[in-house]
């Protein structure tokens, strides 16, 4: 019987190239969480998860004083029996967050390994629903210093002209003039049949505000907002539902079944972001999309296109998967030794075993504040 014989980790930190706004918050770097698991047959899988700005030590910690130890001697093709192990280990000390993170980064690097171990790509792993392709939309639209509506503009025309057919910007920053002039250029530059996405990051904190802003978004016929209140505010996120017809996106950093479910139940999110590097793992990202399906609700997995394009070819309700086209927000991407195909504006799902990549050690090794121990 195979064997788990070592858990590896290391906290990475990449600065941004430049200072990165979103409507409440600044980044000027990215914490990354890495983790390898290693088998007695001489096998391997990977996981990771974003830190956030100065905290993926934290997620680290958890990683090897909470989590690790437990997986020492394991099987690692029983899954589902590790996931609840782990997860009864952890909780006192997070059910969401960190600790949380640290339970989705050793689940997803257990099915590398097992895909991996059959020769398989994730996503065939997984019982796929798509094979080729699978659909993308460009993530982008941040605010920076000294970007205009213009510069938005072209932005986003880029994106279509790569063959992209959504784009999402940033909005909720400006006042509503302001936000108008952006969300108009946006439209304006990607022509009506375009879908846009708009991504507020928790803008507001009371539903008459949202609403004024939102009101006016309506007239550029965008295919959701997203995150309006912050992630604890359900009831906000319901009311809202029920008074726009905007659909309302959430759940990127929500964790757990059972708070989907709520969402789901309170009518709070007619589009789930469930991000199996936040929510539990593959295995708990899984559960999700299988509930979401019974409510006719899709899911729309948010960032690490490199994992989710797996899980949306995998998901029947699972719509598209947000990728990044550069590396200047994601700057996950210098971290891995081979970068996803774009073609015509779809994601070409890799051909290689497991998740079809591995972590580049020398960028590792460059990036890293905490090395693997």
């Amino acid at each position: 019987m195979t064997r788990i014989t070592a858990v590896r980790s290391c906290t990475v930190r990449v600065p941004l190239d430049n200072p990165t706004s979103f409507s409440t918050r600044r980044v000027l770097a990215r914490d990354y969480a890495l983790v390898r698991v290693e088998t007695d047959d001489g096998g391997h899988g990977i996981g990771f998860c974003y830190g956030g700005s100065s905290g993926g030590g934290v997620v680290t910690r958890a990683v090897r004083d909470l989590l690790a130890p437990g997986l020492i001697g394991e099987d690692p093709y029983r899954v589902e029996g590790l996931w609840q192990k782990l997860y009864q280990e952890a909780i006192l000390h997070g059910r969401t967050g960190s600790v949380m993170r640290a339970l989705s980064i050793l689940d997803t690097a257990l099915w590398d390994r097992n895909a991996r171990a059959a020769g398989l790509p994730l996503y065939k792993y997984l019982g796929c629903t798509r094979t080729g392709t699978v659909p993308a939309y460009a993530s982008g639209g941040y605010y920076l210093d000294g970007k205009t509506p213009a510069k938005l503009g072209e932005e986003v025309a880029g994106y279509v002209a790569q063959g992209f057919t959504a784009v999402k910007i940033k909005v909720g920053r400006f006042d509503l003039k302001a936000e108008e002039d952006w969300i108009s250029a946006a439209r304006e530059a990607i022509g009506p049949d375009t879908i846009l996405m708009l991504d507020a990051n928790n803008a507001w904190s009371d539903l008459t505000t949202a609403l004024r802003f939102v009101d006016m978004y309506a007239a550029y016929d965008p295919y959701w907002i997203e995150e309006p209140f912050s992630p604890d505010d359900i009831d906000n996120h319901a009311r809202l539902a029920q008074r726009t017809r905007v659909p309302v996106a959430t759940g990127e950093i929500e964790a757990g079944r059972w708070r989907f479910k709520e969402l789901l139940d309170k009518d709070a999110a007619q589009i789930l972001q469930t991000d199996a590097c936040v929510c539990g793992g593959i295995t708990e990202w899984r559960r999700i999309a299988a509930i979401a399906s019974g409510y006719g609700v899709p899911v729309f997995p948010h960032w690490f296109h490199d994992l989710h394009a797996h899980l949306v070819a995998a998901a029947p309700n699972a719509s598209m998967v947000e990728f990044f086209p550069d590396d200047q927000v994601l700057n996950f991407r210098r971290l891995v030794d081979r970068q996803i195909e774009v073609k015509a504006g779809e994601l070409v799902l890799p051909e290689g075993a497991g998740l079809g990549f591995d972590f580049d050690e020398a960028a590792v090794k460059k990036f890293a504040i905490e090395g693997w121990g």
